[in-house]
């Protein structure tokens, strides 16, 4: 008969319990983590909103607040936008908060020292059944391995014959001392009455006879059964004694000990097998690739120049079925708004030292542009990721101000890369790149260089190295979206006195 391991139910509640634990831990971590990124994003997002927006805040323009706040609610996490002018009366309600709760950011919007109105953004909150959802691989795993341990203890911990037998001696020698301590005391209770009455001499020796031979029948195994005390059960005896002193037997701490022993030798043995394995497949990994392909792939890798991709985002074709007459124009006035954003963007101080390789030009695949450091201290890789915001931004405006108009126009998506990994960067925009997104995939001296002006977040579930390394902009800081929308307007202005002259 196979035994249970002692207390094996407890175990397992313990185990719940830890497991609840871990789970409720990990919501809470992970809530407080989204709940910090999503408030300084939305921080963010309102200083942006603002800077856009005062001009036609000034003038009270419905229509262009209206257009400039529905780029916002297109987010995942804003749910309403509410701008207001200086009065407090509501100029523009966009969005649908009241059918979901949420956090609330507000901000005065001034031009100098007058106010001239506010603006409220409501993000969603984020449901702990989303965050298990996402964190499910973990949930299950947690789960799996608390199963696993729960059934290892009840094969480890079982007693084995050895310990049921030495467990069921000692069991026996116990009822027969109980049973000698019984008979013991039934006789001086049955000697104090014969003294008591005063009874003879024989009659003391008849109850002294007596109860020896109850002693003596008591100890006999052939006497009937009906004069012994009710036997126990021995099974259910063996269990309880193991569940009460388990760990105190020394044959079972010494079987523990040697069991513990041969496993430690056994896992050091396979460890040791393992890294052999593992060093001499690394070793012919690194025989088999070529010394360009690790001087790609490497993260430390020198560069001078970036490459920015911008490419359009069309799902369905649409360019390649457009007529000429309506295509060739309007990817003339792309490539006219892309030179006019690389001038003006070089110009700022900030990127001194930076000058353009090439003069691009759109076609149905997109554009390219080559930008070169002029010396060591020039920012190149800032000067890609400005450019590309840049023209992301002006083609946001352009693409919202054509479909207001009934016209063809598509939007887009950008990547800033080094040379080495160009045809790399292409191959994840297609695969990648979503809509008005920017992809980044420099070395670590380019991420030095934009580390403190903008934020980047990685690609979620990458399958390919060239994923695992990309970035994705996930915004900037105010100085940089603030230069950037002064030089926004200054190639917007020109375009403007160009199309009235």
């Amino acid at each position: 008969m196979t035994y249970l391991a002692p207390r094996q139910g407890l175990f397992a509640i313990i185990l719940l319990v830890s497991f609840c634990l871990q789970t409720l831990l990990l919501v809470i971590s992970t809530d407080q983590q989204l709940s910090n990124s999503r408030a300084q994003k939305g921080e963010q997002m309102v200083a942006q909103l603002i800077d856009e927006a005062r001009l036609s805040l000034e003038n009270k323009d419905r229509v262009s607040l209206s257009v400039i706040a529905n780029r916002y609610t297109s987010e995942q996490d804003v749910t309403r936008i509410l701008i207001k002018d200086n009065n407090g009366d509501v100029l523009v309600p966009v969005g649908n908060a009241p059918m979901q709760q949420g956090d609330t950011i507000s901000q005065i919007a001034t031009k100098g020292d007058a106010v001239i109105g506010s603006v409220a953004l409501t993000l969603k909150d984020i449901s702990k059944g989303e965050i298990i959802a996402m964190q499910w691989p973990f949930v299950i795993g947690s789960m799996l391995l608390h199963l696993l341990l729960w059934l290892i203890y009840g094969y480890i911990a079982r007693p084995t014959k050895e310990q049921i037998n030495a467990l069921s001696r000692a069991i026996q020698d116990l009822h027969r001392e109980q049973y000698r301590q019984i008979d013991q005391r039934e006789f001086a209770r049955g000697y104090e009455r014969n003294l008591e009455r005063g009874d003879e001499k024989e009659d003391v020796s008849t109850e002294s006879a007596s109860a020896a031979n109850a002693a003596a029948t008591s100890r006999n195994p052939n006497v009937d059964k009906s004069d012994l005390p009710r036997k126990l059960d021995i099974h259910s005896a063996v269990n309880q004694y193991v569940r009460g002193q388990q760990g105190q037997n020394p044959e079972l701490d010494a079987t523990h000990d040697t069991t513990a022993h041969a496993m430690s030798n056994d896992g050091a043995d396979n460890l040791q097998d393992q890294l052999t394995a593992g060093n001499a497949n690394n070793h012919d990994s690194h025989k088999s690739n070529g010394s360009n392909g690790m001087a790609r792939l490497s993260a430390n890798r020198p560069f001078d120049s970036v490459s920015v991709q911008i490419v359009f985002h069309d799902e369905f074709n649409m360019l390649e079925r457009l007529a000429p007459s309506q295509r060739l124009p309007y990817l003339a006035l792309c490539t006219q708004l892309l030179n006019q954003a690389v001038t003006e963007l070089l110009k700022q101080p900030l990127l001194l030292g930076v000058s353009a390789i090439n003069e691009p030009h759109f076609d149905e695949s997109g554009a390219y542009v080559m930008l070169k450091a002029d010396n060591s201290h020039a920012k190149v890789a800032l000067a890609g990721v400005m450019l590309a915001k840049l023209y992301l931004m002006l083609n946001k405006i352009i693409h919202d101000k054509h479909i207001e108009l009934s016209r063809f126009a598509l939007p887009a998506k950008a990547g800033v890369s080094d040379n080495a990994q160009v045809e790399a960067m292409s191959h994840l925009l297609e695969s990648v790149g979503k809509k008005e997104q920017m992809l980044i995939l420099l070395p670590n001296a380019g991420i030095k260089q934009i580390n403190h002006h903008v934020q980047l977040q990685s690609v979620m579930r990458p399958t390919t190295v060239y994923e695992r390394e990309c970035a994705i902009f996930d915004g900037g800081n105010d100085a940089m979206i603030q230069r950037l929308a002064d030089v926004r307007n200054a190639v917007l202005m020109i375009e403007e006195t160009e199309a009235q002259g």
